[in-house]
């Protein structure tokens, strides 16, 4: 899958770890090749030979690839544990599908996918001063984020920004800590090399029309990561440039995305890495972040490599932030934004609008803004109101870098990083916080978009102050949670309950259920809740494959419900070979 900028910004795919022991689903239709591929992900299960050992990988991926009469060799191991298998060079999307059917007809292996691209996506005007960052502090639609700066600024927190890398400049300086660049093709990377723990962006411009494939555009270089950047922290009361709306965060800029965007296999151990697990041949991350902001994306659902890398990421304590993309389409969609376990980000404009290019849909987390360089109706690729853009830090370099600047870009790829910056505000005010809790805070304070957004932005416009207000003054931890463990064995269904007293009427309209599941096969397992008058709810159905673990808030529309009385989580295990239990569950009323 391929990976994008998306707000002027990238987007990216991600691959995921080994997967459990059970019945090898089959591939979803989106992650069939659709454009040339040089490399597959192979996932094989835990009992395989493969799994472990990098030789018989490589003798399987030989073998495979001569019986579709194809080259293919074992290339190196994922942090998530997948192999990464390149096709001899870019093959057509017959071709590589030829490989993919023999890996997939193979019972060992869990999953198959092409190693798509990523790219960002925004778009240029221009300016400088806070007076300019409307998206910060202006009623209609801004997120209210000078109130929350009284009660905490974002210290102790680091960001990882899985994006082009770091473009210097002095308001950034201060607040960034050591990255790494992923990228492990030196001809994307155009820095001499593969891997190395400098990720400095080399600029991602491309030359000439049809230079990363048919129908893309010559173009300058975006700086896309260092606006990004600006937006979440740059330095703030250092009497110049923007407001960071996380200024006493860092910054820690993760490589994935170069010419022609980036490669799922890359950006599945930028994640890994980020979030403080480990990647063959990369040093250990002495500063793990516990935000991650991801403005880029893809056509396409969520691979079981982006969901492994991203599961296992929350799992580490790690917020995942990604940008829903700007196509003016379902973000159903697109990857990552169809992931699990992240917060979902749509775009809005300065007057409360969704931006005309944002994508929208039922799996939309929270909007917040992302601004507009010119109105729906005007002629695309014009600058007609830079004023209602995001500002941020950014570089005049046409390809590579030059002098440092300020210039207003648009996109979801803005909008994301809002929400990566207040998620950092929240984790610096209450560092016990989980990512379920962080991003649960988030949606159950925002409030209502000024305008209108067709096709659904989530709860609404992410307010800062609000937010923040609410971790800060009532308890992290839900009063109605029950923690104990149910195991669930195979073929069996388990129930957990939650008695709930003193409260009178009905449930509301957007309950919260945090679930948290330990299982090494959830496409195993049907999840619901249970209402104390036996009304049932699904939560999920067997959806995931051989994805590890549930870690995840769902907003049910219990209003019909009484909300006194037992309430259930109730998690039916359909298949054997896989075990695990409900390690707790949560009701937020």
């Amino acid at each position: 899958m391929s990976v994008t900028l998306l707000a002027g910004t990238a987007t990216a795919t991600a691959s995921v770890a080994v997967a459990a022991e059970g019945p090898a689903s089959a591939p979803a239709a989106a992650l069939a090749p659709t454009a040339p591929v040089e490399n597959l992900i192979v996932g094989y299960k835990p009992s395989a030979t493969e799994a472990s050992s990098n030789t018989a990988a490589a003798d399987d991926a030989t073998a495979k690839g001569k019986k579709a009469g194809k080259k293919a060799k074992f290339d190196r191991r994922l942090g998530t544990g997948a192999a990464l298998v390149h096709l001899g060079g870019t093959v057509a999307p017959a071709e590589a599908a030829d490989v993919m059917a023999q890996f997939r007809a193979d019972p060992d292996v869990a999953y198959v996918e092409p190693d798509t691209r990523a790219y960002a996506t925004a778009v240029t005007p221009n300016d400088t001063e806070y007076a300019k960052q409307w998206d910060l502090f202006e009623s209609t639609a801004g997120m209210n984020v000078p109130a929350a700066w009284d009660k905490t600024t974002g210290s102790g927190v680091t960001v990882a920004v899985i994006d082009t890398g770091y473009v210097a400049h002095s308001d950034l300086a201060a607040n960034t800590v050591a990255g790494y660049d992923f990228i492990s093709s030196a001809t994307y990377a155009r820095d001499g090399g593969g891997r190395d723990a400098n990720p400095a962006d080399e600029g991602d411009w491309n030359a000439t029309d049809g230079e990363c494939g048919v129908g893309s555009k010559a173009g300058n270089s975006s700086w896309h990561g260092t606006h990004v950047a600006g937006t979440i922290a740059a330095a703030t009361n250092n009497s110049k440039g923007v407001a960071g709306i996380a200024y006493g965060a860092k910054i820690q800029h993760v490589r994935v995305l170069g010419k022609c965007g980036g490669s799922t296999s890359d950006i599945v151990d930028a994640i890994t890495w980020a979030s403080g697990g480990s990647v063959a041949g990369v040093p250990a991350n002495a500063t793990p972040a516990k935000v991650i902001n991801m403005s880029l994306g893809g056509p396409g659902a969520c691979g079981t490599s982006y969901q492994n890398a991203i599961n296992a990421a929350v799992a580490r304590g790690t917020t995942v932030v990604v940008a829903a993309g700007n196509s003016n389409a379902d973000a159903a969609g697109y990857s990552p934004a169809s992931c699990n376990n992240v917060i979902n980000v749509a775009a809005s404009n300065r007057a409360g609008d969704r931006s005309y290019y944002s994508n929208y849909g039922a799996i939309i987390d929270v909007a917040a803004p992302g601004g507009e360089t010119r109105r729906a109706t005007d002629t695309p690729g014009t600058v007609t109101t830079p004023e209602n853009a995001i500002l941020s830090t950014l570089n005049a370099g046409t390809t590579t870098p030059g002098a440092e600047i300020y210039k207003p870009y648009q996109g979801t790829s803005m909008a994301a990083p809002h929400v990566a910056g207040l998620a950092a505000l929240l984790k610096s005010a209450n560092s016990a916080l989980t990512p379920a809790q962080i991003e649960s805070a988030i949606k159950n304070n925002a409030r209502p978009l000024a305008g209108t957004c067709t096709g659904g932005c989530g709860t609404g416009l992410a307010d800062a102050a609000a937010t923040v207000a609410a971790v800060t003054s009532t308890p992290s931890t839900p009063a109605l949670e029950n923690t104990t463990d149910f195991t669930i064995g195979d073929n069996t269904t388990v129930e957990s309950p939650i008695t709930v007293t003193g409260k009178t009427g009905n449930a509301p309209a957007t309950l919260k259920v945090g679930v948290n599941i330990v299982h090494t096969y959830i496409g195993d397992l049907k999840v619901d809740l249970v209402a104390p008058d036996g009304s049932v709810y699904t939560l999920h159905n067997r959806s995931g494959g051989s994805t590890d673990n549930i870690n995840q808030v769902y907003t049910v529309n219990a209003s019909s419900e009484v909300a006194g009385g037992t309430w259930k989580l109730r998690v039916n295990d359909n298949a054997g070979g896989d075990t695990g239990k409900i390690d707790s569950w949560n009701l937020t009323f």
